[in-house]
């Protein structure tokens, strides 16, 4: 965490967690790799397999609007090129974000977070917003992202969760809408790693799966916080964090991980 970081964020406890509101299987981007991600028809499949809670990835529009989009860059998962936050809403909603993952997804569009919020908010399922900025834009992201979550949802009382692999935008979020949980994501451990989730007012950490062991999750437990697990694809990992007594798991898997297991 810079230095900067330590100097603005005030040591408050988390969230309580005691509580968790969210179910312990989440579809990732939708229906893993069952559907081109962060598309509509992925959170239409992964609804279809029984799943109830979602994994999406926002970030911001040269023009301002929310939109899903894991990578910074447009190849991958769209026929466009470039980095997607240059592009406006309007450009962007013409491209085929679904050739790529196979035929019968030709001319799926890219979905925007309020298209996604009416789909869940419709049908009673959660989401997890992971706030994916494009390099640079880490706070004005995390501020957007949530201000926008804190009106979706205003008047429904199960709210989205929060997450951020990028610490300015998930305290800019923090800032922004306080009640909303949050969920500090790591993909390599740090030694400041507890630190930073509870002064983030965390609910819960959320792990590559690999890194948790018993005394992490421990930890995790004791800040009154959850320790979440990201992206587990094979039985024998879920039993193991089962074993370990982790909170929630985040699966591509939706045709082999049911919801409705242990």
């Amino acid at each position: 965490m810079k230095s900067r970081h330590r100097q603005r964020l005030a040591h408050r406890s988390p969230i309580m967690t005691n509580n968790w509101p969210y179910p312990k299987w989440i579809a990732h981007r939708g229906a893993g790799i069952l559907a081109p991600e962060n598309t509509m028809a992925a959170f239409r499949l992964g609804a279809s397999m029984g799943y109830r809670m979602f994994e999406c990835d926002a970030k911001l529009s040269a023009d301002g609007v929310i939109f899903l989009l894991h990578d910074a860059s447009l190849e991958r998962t769209t026929n466009g090129q470039g980095i997607g936050g240059d592009w406006n809403w309007s450009e962007l909603s013409q491209l085929d974000a679904g050739s790529w993952h196979s035929p019968i997804y030709a001319g799926e569009p890219l979905a925007t977070l309020k298209n996604l919020a009416q789909f869940c908010i419709a049908n009673a399922y959660d989401l997890n917003i992971e706030i994916k900025p494009t390099p640079g834009l880490g706070v004005e992201t995390g501020r957007r992202v949530a201000q926008m979550a804190h009106e979706l949802w205003q008047s429904h009382p199960q709210k989205p969760l929060l997450s951020s692999f990028d610490i300015d935008a998930l305290q800019s979020a923090q800032q922004t809408a306080p009640h909303l949980h949050r969920g500090l994501l790591l993909d390599v451990m740090r030694d400041d790693w507890i630190d930073i989730a509870t002064q983030l007012e965390c609910s819960a950490v959320v792990c590559n799966y690999k890194l948790w062991n018993a005394p992490r999750v421990a930890s995790v437990h004791q800040a009154g916080m959850n320790a979440l697990s990201y992206t587990v694809n094979e039985v024998d990992a879920v039993t193991h964090l089962l074993d370990l007594k982790t909170d929630g798991t985040f699966t591509d898997r939706v045709d082999l991980l049911k919801p409705s297991s242990p």
